[in-house]
């Protein structure tokens, strides 16, 4: 079986093809560059690949993504319909994000930003304890990672709900399901946490009708893509006061250009995408694991619905 590994535009590109080598030595792994002739790979394993692989390569059985995202290799005009496409499954980032909303939920609802603020001052004042049931968390996005967030909040004692197209929930999780219940989702919601995959239906779901639909001085945690989040309507429903923060680990132009007015304003926290790393262990035993199955042909799992983008 012959692998290409496109992933030039990941830090540690290199580092790739060397770890699929070691984990499929039956195979031949060659790193792509846009001088490489064609190469009549049977799979490919990328991360936002140009164009042109695919115009060069057209005996590929399947595509395997080196992440859970696949809304920009889904949007390549060259990527052809009938290619399935694998998305990463977990692979060591619904820990991760876990922890990060855990991280950011508990600054607001404990109140550490207030302690910060005091420690700095020289106070030393006890503020009211915690009282969970005013901290409703609603979940949008039920696959791995928002599943696996659900899970752990509610572990917490946090009262959590999850709302997806499908309506399912881990047990313990109250669940919504389709858009009629995005209301009802909404109403009941003070901490909001975006999960879900960008796909023409979600995009722009996060917009002044939605957001105005939460419980009084809310709070957003972005950690699906930039393109959920209307990002002009963020800064006036939080001068409303209907927003009372936002954590935004996503944006729609990457780097966050200078100069934005998100950068400054004290309400709003930034991180640059790190909310979860695919772990490279993980990943290749993953991908190592679908492509001999493929091989075998057998059936794998994660493969993208194209009607659905995910």
């Amino acid at each position: 079986m012959k692998i290409l590994c496109c992933s030039q535009t990941l830090p540690d590109r290199d580092v790739w093809p060397v770890l699929l080598s070691q984990a499929l030595p039956e195979a031949q792994v060659i790193e792509w560059h846009e001088d490489l002739p064609t190469q009549d790979a049977d799979v490919a394993v990328v991360w936002r690949p140009p164009a042109s692989l695919f115009e060069r390569e057209r005996g590929l059985r399947a595509v395997f993504n080196l992440g859970a995202g696949v809304d920009a290799l889904l949007k390549l005009p060259t990527l052809p319909p009938d290619l399935p496409v694998v998305r990463l499954e977990d692979a060591g980032m619904a820990v991760q994000m876990s922890e990060y909303v855990v991280h950011f939920l508990t600054r607001a609802s404990r109140r550490f930003e207030d302690y910060t603020a005091q420690q700095r001052a020289g106070k030393w004042q006890a503020l009211p304890e915690l009282r969970r049931e005013q901290w409703p968390v609603g979940v949008l996005g039920m696959g791995a990672m928002g599943a696996s967030v659900a899970r752990t909040l509610a572990a917490l004692d946090y009262p959590v709900a999850g709302w997806s197209r499908s309506g399912q929930a881990p047990e313990g999780v109250e669940a919504y399901g389709g858009i009629d219940a995005l209301p009802a989702f909404l109403a009941r919601t003070r901490v909001l946490v975006n999960l879900l995959p960008l796909t023409p239906d979600t995009e722009n779901i996060l917009r002044r009708e939605t957001l105005s639909q939460l419980l009084p001085q809310s709070y957003l945690i972005n950690l699906g893509r930039g393109p959920h989040l209307v990002e002009e309507d963020l800064i006036p429903l939080l001068d409303s006061g209907r927003l009372a923060g936002a954590t935004l680990d996503v944006f729609r132009e990457e780097p966050l250009p200078a100069g934005h007015p998100f950068w400054t304003d004290p309400r709003i926290a930034i991180t640059p995408h790190i909310g979860a790393a695919s772990l490279r262990r993980e990943t290749v035993a993953q991908i190592s694991t679908k492509i001999r199955a493929l091989a075998r042909g057998e059936a794998i799992t994660g493969v993208v619905g194209r009607a659905r983008g995910y």
